[in-house]
């Protein structure tokens, strides 16, 4: 059995959590928080949402967040898992190491 889809409402605020690739502490170095503050201005110039409160933790973060439209909170959390120290800056400065 599928799971039922999210119902997100106009006006609405969401406390959301995202956690880092393997449960790796990668926000516990200064450049990859660096990288995530950076992200989240991006994601705010390209969305318009409201963040009310921001906890960054060593392997995790916790948001609350309005998202403009009601639709849009998948979309934001899509963009900075990707453009984060979750996503495609970690794989990028990985593939560097090697």
């Amino acid at each position: 059995m599928s799971r039922q889809p999210r119902n997100f409402q106009p006006g609405f605020s969401y406390h959301v959590t995202t956690r880092c690739n393997n449960r790796e502490f990668n926000l516990a170095q200064r450049e990859c928080r660096e990288v995530f503050l950076y992200a989240i201005k991006k994601a705010l110039d390209k969305y318009g949402f409201k963040l009310y409160a921001l906890c960054i933790l060593s392997n995790h973060v916790h948001y609350l967040i309005e998202p403009a439209a009601h639709q849009d909170l998948p979309k934001i959390m899509h963009f900075l898992n990707w453009y984060s120290p979750f996503g495609e800056f970690k794989n990028q400065k990985s593939k560097v190491k090697k």
